[in-house]
């Protein structure tokens, strides 16, 4: 069976199977718009995603209203898509969402966290330090181990405040600050050490220093916007 057979058979589906063939066709959008393959302000046509996913116009277009609601893809006039922006001034207020939420989370953390809870984030700062950063030497590329290990990281620093509901938010923030992170790191590496900030972040966490652990993570926040602006303006200049 071809793809354009497919397509018809899946266009055919029942209602019943719509659903669940949008949440995983919303999944592989969101990773594709996250890790910069749908770069921001690219429209998303039904016909180019149907052949690019291999599925058909229902479910993809339930997954782009399901990632309209999340904020990463824009209604045009109504008719059609388009991936959202990555304008400086979202991911300043992305940043500031995340300096006060998960601030407050590590600081719970701290108080709260057992010897397992140190042990976790150890063994993830280990396997985050041992991993490089770009898929590439010379020049940077997103590697997907790396991001991987460095979501784990960040997710364990917090685990120890306990609040579920509250760590599902968190790991929401972390993946949409994704594809920012992406787009500074054309300005940031590898004139940013990375590694030291994880490093004094992991130190200061585990000897259950709350108040630089905080300033710490917070500060690495921010540098992620500095550099995003400078991208974003060297990106003006060119054009």
């Amino acid at each position: 069976m071809n793809v354009a057979e497919i397509t018809v058979s899946i266009d055919e589906a029942s209602v019943d199977q719509v659903p669940t063939l949008a949440r995983q066709v919303m999944g592989r959008l969101r990773r594709d718009i996250l890790e910069g393959a749908l770069p921001p302000g690219s429209r998303l046509r039904i016909e180019g995603l149907r052949e690019r996913y291999g599925v058909g116009a229902s479910p993809l277009r339930e997954a782009l209203s399901q990632l309209v609601a999340e904020g990463l893809v824009l209604r045009v006039d109504q008719r059609g898509f388009r991936v959202a922006s990555a304008e400086p001034e979202t991911l300043r207020d992305l940043i500031e969402t995340r300096c006060l939420v998960e601030t407050a989370a590590l600081r719970a953390a701290i108080a709260r966290g057992d010897a397992a809870w140190e042990e976790h984030v150890l063994v993830a700062h280990h396997r985050l330090g041992r991993t490089s950063r770009s898929a590439e030497p010379e020049r940077f590329v997103p590697h997907p181990e790396w991001e991987a290990h460095h979501r784990a990281f960040h997710l364990a620093l917090l685990e120890g405040c306990g609040a579920q509901a509250l760590l599902a938010y968190c790991a929401e923030l972390h993946d949409r600050a994704l594809r920012f992170r992406h787009l500074s790191n054309q300005v940031a590496w590898p004139l940013r050490d990375v590694a030291a900030e994880h490093r004094a972040i992991c130190e200061a966490t585990i000897a259950r220093r709350a108040d630089d652990a905080a300033a710490l993570l917070e500060a690495h926040y921010r540098r992620t916007a500095e550099f995003l602006g400078m991208a974003m303006a060297g990106t003006r200049q060119d054009r």
